[in-house]
This record gives C-alpha cells, sequence and structure tokens, in this order.
C-alpha cells in the first residue's frame, strides 16, 4: 500500500451524457483510513461517487488523489470477480484464512450460475480482500447476506486496514465499521462524524435548528415589511404635508411652518426611517435566502384498496422440489395461502428460498398482473425496460407513479431524466408498476437489497398496511 493515507477530491464534477444535471457538483470530500459510510437517496450518485474515488469513471472537472491500488465491489452480482480462480486455487495464509472466513468453496469459480447471490457476494468480497488494496470500495456488501453471514463478513472487514468506502442501508454494518458518515444530497457532500446512529443524530438535530431559524427569518421578514408598508404611507403623508401646493401666496404663515418643518427635518424622519427599514428587509431576505434546509419526503406508500375475491390463493399438498444443481432436494409440507396472509420465508444463504418462491409463484393461479414479483436482482436490462414502461404511461397514471416513487424516496423528475435507473430505483419503479395494478399478491425476494434507508422506511410503512397477501 501506498504511503498516503487518505482519498481527496477536489472540487470533483461528473455528468452522464444523457443527462441534464451534474450528478457531483464542484464534490469536496476527505476520507481517511478507515470506512466511510456514503448514504443518501437512491440516485443521488453514491455508487458514481464510489466508481470517481476507485479510477472507474473519470471526472469532467476537479481532481482527486488516492493512494495506490483501488478496488470497487459492485452491488450486481452477476459475474463472477476478477481474480476469484486466483484465490481459491491458492494456499498463502490470507487466501486460506479469507475462504475459511467467508465459507468458499473451491468449486465457486466453477458453478457460478448455481450459487445463490448471497454466495457470490462473500466470493466477491473476499477476492478483493485478499489483493490488500490502498482503496476498497463497496457497494451494498449486505444485500442477499443471512444475519450469519451478515456478521462474518463485517468481522472480515473490520480486518481491512486501508481507505474504506461503503455504500450500505445496513445500519448496524455501518455503525460497527464507520467513522464517518457523508451524506450525498444534489451533488453535495456533508460529512457526521461517527456511524449511522451518531451521524443521523446529528444530521437530525441540524435540521431541527435550520427549520427553526428558517421559520424565525420568515417571520421577521413578514413583520420588517407589514413595517415597511406602514412607513410608506406615514413617508407620503409626510411628504404631502412638506408640499406648498395648494397653499394661497399670500398665506405666509402656512408657508412658513412649511419652511420651518423642511429646515428642521421633522417631516423628513418618515422617509428615513423607511429607508432604514429597507435595507433592514433587504437583509432579512438575504438571512432567509441563506438557511438551507433539505427537502424530507412522505413516509409511507398508499396501496389501493386491493383484495383477491377468491379467500385462497394456493393450495398445495406435500411435496419434493430439486433444487438449483440437481444434487439436492428439498421436502414442503402442505401448504395454503389465503388473500390476506403474511408469509415470511427464512434460512441461511443457499438453503433455497429463492427457489421455493419461484415454486409457489409458478403454482398460483390467479391472475398474473395481479401479481408482483420482485427479485433479488434487476438487471441493467430489467431496469431500462422498467423506465420505458413507466415513461409510456399517459399522464394521470404516470403522475400516480411518479407520486408512489417520490414518496419511496426518490426524484422523479431525475428517474424520469435518467438513462440507466440504479438497482434501488429499479427496485422502486417495479413496486410503483405493481402497485398500480391493485395486486393480490406481493412475494418479494430480500425486499430492502439496493434501497436507500428512507426507501426502506417507507417501504415498511406501505406493507404493514397493504390489503393483499405478501410472500
Amino acid at each position: 500500500m501506498s504511503n498516503t493515507t487518505a482519498v481527496v477530491l477536489r472540487d470533483v464534477s461528473f455528468r452522464y451524457p444523457a443527462a441534464q444535471d451534474h450528478t457531483v457538483e464542484a464534490l469536496c470530500a476527505h476520507f481517511p483510513a478507515g470506512f466511510s459510510g456514503e448514504l443518501g437517496a437512491n440516485g443521488a450518485g453514491k455508487t458514481t461517487l464510489l466508481s470517481l474515488v476507485t479510477g472507474a469513471l473519470q471526472p469532467d472537472a476537479g481532481a482527486s488523489q488516492r493512494p495506490g491500488t483501488a478496488v470497487y465491489c459492485p452491488q450486481r452480482t452477476d459475474d463472477a470477480p476478477p481474480r476469484l480462480d486466483e484465490l481459491l486455487g491458492s494456499w498463502d495464509a490470507a487466501a486460506y484464512e479469507l475462504r475459511e472466513r467467508l465459507g468458499l468453496s473451491d468449486e465457486f469459480g466453477g458453478r457460478w450460475e448455481t450459487l445463490s447471490h448471497g454466495e457470490r457476494k462473500r466470493a466477491r468480497i473476499a477476492a478483493a480482500l485478499w489483493q490488500q488494496p490502498a482503496v476498497l470500495a463497496i457497494d451494498e456488501p449486505t444485500n442477499h447476506l443471512d444475519g450469519a453471514a451478515r456478521d462474518v463478513l463485517a468481522g472480515a472487514l473490520i480486518r481491512y486496514r486501508g481507505v474504506g468506502l461503503l455504500v450500505s442501508h445496513d445500519r448496524e454494518l455501518l455503525d460497527r465499521l464507520c467513522r464517518q458518515c457523508v451524506w450525498l444530497e444534489h451533488g453535495k457532500a456533508v460529512v457526521h462524524p461517527g456511524g449511522y446512529s451518531a451521524a443521523a443524530e446529528q444530521r437530525a438535530h441540524q435540521h431541527e435548528s435550520a427549520t427553526r431559524e428558517r421559520e424565525h427569518a420568515k417571520h421577521e421578514l413578514t413583520r420588517l415589511r407589514r413595517e415597511v408598508a406602514q412607513r410608506r404611507e406615514m413617508a407620503s403623508r409626510s411628504h404631502a404635508q412638506r408640499s406648498k401646493r395648494g397653499i394661497p401666496i399670500k398665506d405666509h404663515d402656512a408657508r412658513f411652518r412649511k419652511n420651518r418643518a423642511r429646515v428642521s427635518g421633522k417631516d423628513g424622519q418618515a422617509g428615513r426611517l423607511l429607508r432604514q427599514l429597507d435595507g433592514r428587509a433587504q437583509q432579512a431576505e438575504s438571512r432567509l435566502a441563506g438557511v438551507g434546509v433539505r427537502k424530507t419526503y412522505a413516509a409511507g406508500v398508499w396501496v389501493p384498496r386491493s383484495r383477491a375475491p377468491q379467500a385462497i390463493l394456493l393450495e398445495q399438498d406435500a411435496q419434493t422440489m430439486p433444487l438449483a444443481g440437481g444434487t439436492r432436494t428439498m421436502h414442503l409440507p402442505p401448504l395454503t395461502v389465503r388473500r390476506d396472509d403474511r408469509i415470511a420465508i427464512t434460512g441461511p444463504n443457499g438453503a433455497g428460498k429463492s427457489s421455493l418462491l419461484r415454486e409457489f409463484l409458478a403454482a398460483l393461479t390467479i391472475d398474473k398482473d395481479r401479481i408482483v414479483p420482485m427479485p433479488q436482482e434487476l438487471s441493467s436490462a430489467d431496469g431500462i425496460a422498467l423506465l420505458a414502461e413507466a415513461r409510456a404511461l399517459g399522464d394521470d397514471r404516470l403522475g400516480v407513479l411518479m407520486n408512489v416513487v417520490s414518496r419511496l424516496g426518490s426524484r422523479p423528475e431525475r428517474l424520469l431524466q435518467s438513462a440507466l435507473p440504479s438497482p434501488g430505483e429499479s427496485r422502486k419503479l417495479l413496486l410503483a408498476l405493481g402497485i398500480a395494478r391493485t395486486p393480490h399478491l406481493i412475494a418479494m425476494d430480500e425486499p430492502t437489497n439496493h434501497l436507500d434507508l428512507p426507501g426502506i422506511e417507507a417501504l415498511q410503512q406501505a406493507l404493514a398496511d397493504c390489503p393483499c397477501a405478501l410472500l
């Protein structure tokens, strides 16, 4: 590793060719040794920043400095990571420890397509750690992992000694690993010390303070504008009183009183006060404009009161089901799914949860348009197709759809401008399109994968009130 122990970004800007706005604009950031958490809504630029830091993308403007080699672990697990075969075939101490710690077996490289996404994720991160890079950027490391695997992964990452950047919705992992958290919003970065809990508390406190300051500034500006209007009326009356127009030429006493008022300045006092208040009002307007309060989104998604007319959606006898790879089988007990059931499928990575969910969906006889299946992963092609489907909707239906996306914490206008939605935005689009069809069943495989923290909270609230069946 290099002796330099930090990643430094100076006024870095980047815009994708098809986008109207910069994803990152004049961004300055300092990432010291240890892990820094990256937070922000889906589409805020978290993955873009990881790519800029590791050199996968080059900035349009500004400069970046990083210490030595950099490795980026993307969210998606479609392809086997570079150097995985080397890791699996090496018997040096570091390789052996990583294979044991993260549960990798020798045949992982040869049967990548049949591995669960959780197994792929562990293999990808192991291959990255084995290279001992100076900079390690990991995008959603705990996606697809069960509780035991998350603990194992956290233990492996704690031992990393370089500069780490971590995009994650896993609040516990952020608390365990991170020395600071960086919030991305509108292309800018705000840094808070500590893990997620400490940083979120500080961020909430700053938001409350800014909100109070803004309300105070608004009240002060309203008061000053009201007083300016009153003073302007007084100054106008004073001017009329100072004017000699309409006074007979021979009325020397009246003209003398007007002249004396002008010399003493008494009648001009209203005008001077008005000018002073105008200046104070302008200062109040500047203060109000300078108080930045971040936009917050309404939590929760309204789910239409849809419910299957039939009481039973699926009734299945006990059976045996082959699992991926053909070497194992799963024995299933009798199962009944009712129209308002909440059914959780749990188990360790590789136990067959996704296979079981696919089996259930294939056995359903209800209208397929009334089923919303959300797989663990959506490919880039899936995301592009979902975006095209959304853009093809009429204005009214598109408005409803984008309202759901907004309530899940993403910016609809930026999403519609994008050429390729982020994995989290693709999931939100899929759910929003499904909700618009008044579903009778929502079947989600690892539903929080790729979602940002506000999106997860909104999803939890939405599903708690959902009237249809959930798998």
